[in-house]
Order: C-alpha cells, then sequence, then structure tokens
C-alpha cells in the first residue's frame, strides 16, 4: 500500500479515537453511496456529525482542511441525505472536517465543527 494510503488510514484511526474520547458513538466508517464516500458518521447525543478527515504530512501546499473542495462537499450532502432518509434518521446533521498534520512522530489533530454547509 501507498505511503499517503497508510497515512490517510492511520488518520481515520486517530480521527475515531479522538471522537470517542469526546463521548460520541461511531455509526459507521467509508460509508459510501454511488461515488461518493463519507469517512465517518458519528453521533453526539441528537446531533449526527458527519466528519471529513484530512490527514497531511506537512502543511507546505496548505491546511488540511483547505483540501475539502465544493464537489466534494456537493457529494456529501448526497450520501447523507440517502443515509438520513434510509434509516428513518430525525437528527440535527452538522458537518465536521477533521484536520491532522503529522508532525515528527506526533499528530496535531484540529476538529472543526460545522465546518461547512449544506444548500
Amino acid at each position: 500500500m501507498a505511503q499517503h494510503n497508510d497515512l490517510g488510514k492511520k488518520g481515520e484511526q486517530l480521527a475515531v479515537d479522538f471522537l470517542l474520547n469526546k463521548g460520541y458513538s461511531i455509526i459507521e466508517r467509508n460509508y459510501r453511496f454511488q461515488k461518493a464516500e463519507v469517512d465517518i458518521i458519528a453521533q453526539l447525543k441528537e446531533t449526527l456529525a458527519i466528519v471529513e478527515v484530512k490527514t497531511r504530512s506537512k502543511i507546505d501546499f496548505g491546511n488540511p482542511q483547505d483540501f475539502v473542495k465544493p464537489k466534494q462537499i456537493q457529494n456529501l450532502v448526497k450520501v447523507v441525505d440517502e443515509f438520513v432518509i434510509a434509516n428513518a434518521l430525525d437528527v440535527e446533521v452538522r458537518f465536521d472536517i477533521i484536520a491532522i498534520v503529522k508532525d515528527n512522530k506526533q499528530f496535531k489533530i484540529e476538529h472543526l465543527e460545522d465546518a461547512f454547509y449544506h444548500f
């Protein structure tokens, strides 16, 4: 497996552990619908957090959260609409980004709640 894939998988696991430590329940990981995917679907009380995880080994080209593009947001909204309808959920939906940067052997984690809004 390519090194960047390993870093991405490590980042997703760090994000799951981070959310669990904050009291979230993990509902789904890598949930797919059509050609789109949500990294993590988590729940805290009555809020469903749709979490996009962005992991980078350095920030030379920008912060991890800067790599969530409008088309990706559009696809995330489509996936989440399908998930909420298919599971007949009555919850508030929030879109978050967990940005992770590797700093030597440590990882810096930033949780951006309500990182973007669906339209």
